[in-house]
């Protein structure tokens, strides 16, 4: 009988999500290579190249790919014939290994679990709890998989109970349009197709965890009706031209996952979760002889992918910054920022937004009139770092916010990643705004272009403070001018059908 103890369990986990923050697995960076290499679009491909070239950066400062380090995922298969040397509970001890490595004085990961959700919304300060998934088998080991999964990907998950007769591919295609840019393509989707509503969940996470293999399976043909299914929704969400970032573009998706299991003759529950650019997972086995050890992949797997700013693209002074220069930036334009600019995100905007609607003054030293935001919550800073990594937040999140922010606090642009929704793109319209988008999954080379950073207001709220960084050339892109055109509707319409040629169906 095998003996696991408490202490290998626990090592194994932190050592395992301290790795999956700062490595993206092989069969990815080789996948994004491809992708790369079959870009056309010009922006598409730029994105491309800052996430390959930050991924490799991460890989070797050992330093998180993505300011968001995750809600962490567990997945553990105990066999039946394990005994265990511990104390605590399994939960306890995953919980710890989490506590852990989120706490790693060297490499510290962004905490981002808040409790009492639908309430009072504190930060747990330590990323606890996990998502627990435990089954019992047959064996005498424990199989362990984590995950770090990005809110703004989480945030994309789809559900629907379709009728037995409905097509799942339809459903599909018409989904992914609406799930925009927040998700940080190129990714991933998992589906989980049968069982119960809980269950297709769960399998559409679960599927995530599996190596990308979708040039192999063409290459061999499919051998069964879902990999049929997986070819047939990669090939036609290729083909919609969404791209990097939904800037338009030939890879939206860079696999597609499936997993089914017997449902009710009435029902067809599916689930459907994409990966983010920032797929983090890692798989473990305990077999008694001690803690799991992960083997680094070769800095020779990633393509050589360069990136450095191009000096040949305007650059912009955030100190000097007039509504007339705003009003001049293109939608598709690449910009590099220089100067002053302010942070801010879901907590800081409600309680701005809640002090200017009730006429009240902002904190002392706060001011946004003619100023720059950037929806940013950042890793904590460590050994020389002025921040940690510090990529864009998901945008639309401040949709709601956004007409206050401009009327009455004065703002003259935002940054941030994604698409906004029609209410914001009709605010920056009125108020002759821009909104420009950063690269998610780009957050350690982002955060290379930050000299300074203070905070100014809020610092309760931790990494949803106000922050003011000094900024030299930062890569951005105008992603909505002031007139109102927007980037994430022009870009994937120009980019429509030409994957492979296939036809997007009408409708």
């Amino acid at each position: 009988m095998t003996t696991i103890r408490e202490a290998d369990l626990i090592e194994s986990v932190a050592d395992a999500l301290q790795y999956i923050s700062y490595y993206h697995s092989p069969d990815f960076i080789q996948a994004m290579g491809r992708a790369y290499e079959l870009e056309q679009s010009p922006a598409a491909k730029d994105a491309i190249a800052q996430i390959l070239a930050n991924s490799r950066m991460c890989a070797e400062g050992r330093r998180p790919i993505c300011q968001d380090t995750g809600i962490v995922t567990v997945f553990v298969k105990v066999g039946m014939n394990v005994r265990w040397d511990a104390t605590r509970s399994l939960e306890d001890m995953i919980n710890e290994g989490v506590r852990r490595a989120y706490g790693h004085p060297d490499n510290k990961l962004r905490a981002s679990i808040v409790a009492d959700p639908a309430g009072r919304r504190g930060n747990t300060k330590d990323n606890t709890p996990a998502v627990i998934h435990v089954e019992l088998v047959p064996g005498d080991h424990v199989d362990v998989t984590v995950a770090a999964k990005g809110g703004g990907s989480e945030n994309k998950s789809m559900f629907e109970m379709l009728n037995p007769s409905d097509s799942i591919v339809d459903w599909v295609m018409s989904v992914v349009p609406h799930m925009g840019a927040g998700w940080c393509p190129p990714g991933m989707l998992g589906i989980g197709i049968g069982g119960t509503a809980e269950k297709a969940m769960v399998m559409a996470k679960e599927s995530l965890m599996e190596t990308i293999d979708m040039p192999e399976l063409k290459a061999r043909g499919p051998k069964s009706k879902l990999e049929e299914l997986r070819i047939e929704i990669h090939d036609r969400v290729n083909a919609l031209g969404i791209g990097a970032q939904g800037l338009g573009g030939l890879t939206t998706v860079l696999d597609v996952k499936i997993r089914d299991y017997p449902t009710h003759a009435a029902s067809l529950p599916v689930a459907m979760i994409p990966n983010c650019a920032a797929t983090r997972h890692a798989h473990f086995v305990l077999d008694g002889s001690g803690p799991a050890l992960l083997t680094p992949p070769s800095l020779d797997t990633w393509p050589q992918v360069a990136w450095a700013p191009d000096t040949q693209v305007r650059r912009v002074n955030l100190d000097t910054l007039t509504r007339a220069e705003v009003a001049s930036w293109k939608p598709g334009e690449r910009l590099l920022l220089n100067g002053r600019m302010l942070t801010g995100r879901d907590a800081a905007h409600k309680r701005i937004c809640a002090l200017l609607d009730a006429g009240q003054p902002l904190p002392d030293g706060l001011s946004f009139k003619d100023r720059v935001i950037y929806y940013v919550g950042p890793v904590d800073p460590v050994r020389d770092e002025v921040v940690g990594p510090a990529g864009p937040t998901t945008a639309n999140r401040m949709d709601r916010f956004t007409e206050t922010m401009l009327e009455k606090a004065g703002l003259i642009a935002m940054v941030g990643k994604a698409d906004r929704g029609p209410e914001a793109v009709e605010a920056i319209r009125k108020h002759k705004s821009a909104y420009l988008i950063a690269v998610g999954g780009a957050a350690y080379l982002v955060s290379k272009a930050i000299q300074a950073s203070r905070v100014v207001a809020f610092p309760e709220l931790g990494m949803e403070a106000v922050y003011e960084f000094e900024v030299k050339d930062m890569p951005v892109t105008v992603a909505v001018d002031a007139n109102g055109e927007n980037l994430h509707e022009t870009g994937p319409k120009q980019w429509a059908g030409k994957f492979k040629g296939i036809a997007v169906a009408a409708g």
